[in-house]
């Protein structure tokens, strides 16, 4: 038996929590505790500790980005036998999107597991979604390396299947703005054209209103936390608009 390093033995996570505690969110009990140290150490921790810390979570990020989609489409596959590859493409995009992914991260408190350096820390690292929706990726690839691909399916579907499921029936993974793009181009012969009203908070919780006019009618405005978010749902916005004037 090869033997193995305790986690503790790795890494001092900046919290109380043993991380069992994440291994239990998870479900799945690492055989190899380095693959979990290193799926949760950001490079900003690893320039700072260059001197004991040999490894950060890019490579696992770039399997674990592999393995999710794959994990992703054959659910989608099996489940949406009347679907398009078009529409099955969307479905995945949004499905893997930073948003949905940071979501999910949040949901197993993953946050606060990150190892981070005191740069990052101190701009709210571990609750940007980018970071977050990274981390995910690469304990998805340390998942597959210690478990093997049908653990990595069961935890994979255990922690974002209710989001699939959600996204299918409300149809989330829809793209608004595409879609509003070729109305307007059909029925008006004019493209719509988005307009930041107002951009409010610090950087890493910045707020952003955009509304979305057709020459100078307003057709609808929303907020979001990035810029294409509020556009997208101002373009859903849009839609309802367009679709509820006569003769329309």
């Amino acid at each position: 038996m090869p033997h193995f390093q305790k986690i503790s033995e790795l890494i001092r996570p900046p919290h109380k929590s043993g991380l069992h505690d994440l291994e239990k969110s998870l479900g799945h009990v690492f055989e190899n505790s380095a693959l979990l140290a290193e799926a949760l150490t950001h490079k900003s921790y690893f320039h700072e500790h260059s001197g004991s810390v040999k490894k950060y979570n890019e490579r696992l990020e770039f399997l674990g980005d592999s393995v999710l989609g794959l994990i992703v489409v054959e659910y989608l596959f099996r489940l949406s036998q009347s679907h398009s590859e078009s529409v099955l493409a969307k479905m995945k995009s949004y499905l893997v999107s930073e948003t949905v992914l940071a979501e999910t991260a949040a949901s197993v408190s993953l946050g606060k597991y990150i190892m981070l350096g005191k740069g990052e820390e101190a701009t709210g690292g571990r609750t940007k979604k980018s970071i977050l929706a990274d981390v995910l990726e690469a304990v998805v690839g340390a998942v597959f390396l210690d478990g093997g691909f049908e653990i990595t399916r069961d935890l994979v579907l255990r922690i974002i299947g209710g989001k699939i499921d959600q996204a299918i029936s409300a149809g989330d993974f829809y793209d608004y703005k595409t879609e509003l793009q070729e109305k307007t181009q059909f029925l008006y012969g004019k493209l719509p054209e988005y307009r930041l009203v107002r951009q409010q908070g610090m950087e890493h919780k910045r707020t952003f209103t955009v509304s979305v006019y057709l020459d100078d009618k307003k057709l609808g405005t929303a907020s979001g936390h990035r810029k294409k978010e509020a556009e997208t749902i101002a373009a859903k916005k849009a839609l309802e608009k367009i679709s509820s004037e006569p003769g329309d």
